[in-house]
This record gives structure tokens, C-alpha cells and sequence, in this order.
């Protein structure tokens, strides 16, 4: 199977893949530091001969509540359906884990729409998320959309 969970001996290439990314503008830069330490959040998406052709988080916020990040495909892969896999596995996970809703802040709002997300106005995020948004460089004046998914469970 092409999608798994990360390991330790893939951070470099996530790192590189994420933040070559980030050096548009698209994405949140990651260090190593924190994907070392969310490594159990991350899922990759692995071509027949190894290479990391995608990546995307799953990290539980709160209770109820998770988000998808750091979703990141690399420009040779696009359009490939490497996206798709990764976010329908991440929703798959946070419904194995009892998750009810699931948020991602996005430069690209319609993407997830095609996954049934609903943009939601950040002020009505938890005040844990905003931890994160703390450490970010764009605080606070963050330019990107939240959309939200509420989950149904079997």
C-alpha cells in the first residue's frame, strides 16, 4: 500500500518536501524539531520504488476536534490522486479515533470542499489551536481560510 505511517528515517524528505512549499508562500514552514516530535501525526505516500511522493498530518487538537495538516505533494506527482489518498486516509483515521469534526487552515479552501469542508470563521476555533498560531511568523495576521468537516460514524 503506497500510504502508510511515517517513520523516523522519513523526516528529512517530509521536511524537504513541506517547506519547499512553505518557500512559495503555501504552506507553514516545519522544523525538525517538530516533525520529530509529531512524527506519529504524519502519514506519507510512498512510490513503488520508495521515494515520498506526499505527506499529510492528522493532529488531534482537543476532544472532538482534529486537523489536517501540513498536506504537501510533490510537484512531479500532482494531480496523480496522491492528495486525495492522503486527506480520505486522514478522515478515515480520525473516524477510527472517535473524532467528530475536522478543521484545516488552507490557502486552498476549494480543495477541501471537494471532501464536503464547510469554511468556518477561526474566532470559533478552540483557543488550544491557537497555541500552534502563536509560533507562526504570519501571527496575527494569519491570510489563511478554515473549513470544517463534521464526521459521521458508523
Amino acid at each position: 500500500m503506497p500510504v502508510r505511517k511515517a517513520r523516523i528515517s522519513d523526516v528529512l524528505a517530509i521536511q524537504k518536501l513541506i517547506n519547499s512549499y512553505a518557500r512559495k508562500h503555501k504552506i507553514i514552514p516545519r522544523s525538525l524539531n517538530d516533525l520529530y516530535e509529531k512524527i506519529r501525526d504524519l502519514t506519507v505516500y510512498v512510490n513503488a520504488k520508495g521515494t515520498i511522493q506526499g505527506v499529510c498530518g492528522l493532529h488531534v487538537s482537543w476532544e472532538d476536534l482534529a486537523e489536517i495538516r501540513s498536506l504537501a505533494v510533490s510537484t512531479r506527482s500532482q494531480s496523480k490522486g496522491i492528495g486525495t489518498a492522503l486527506v480520505e486516509n486522514a478522515l478515515d483515521e480520525a473516524k477510527e479515533l472517535g473524532v467528530g469534526k475536522v478543521f484545516v487552515l488552507t490557502y486552498y479552501p476549494e480543495y477541501f470542499k471537494r471532501f464536503g469542508f464547510e469554511e468556518v470563521d477561526k474566532a470559533k476555533l478552540p483557543h488550544k489551536i491557537w497555541a500552534d498560531c502563536l509560533n507562526c511568523h504570519k501571527f496575527p495576521e494569519c491570510d489563511e481560510t478554515a473549513v470544517q468537516l463534521k464526521l459521521k460514524h458508523r
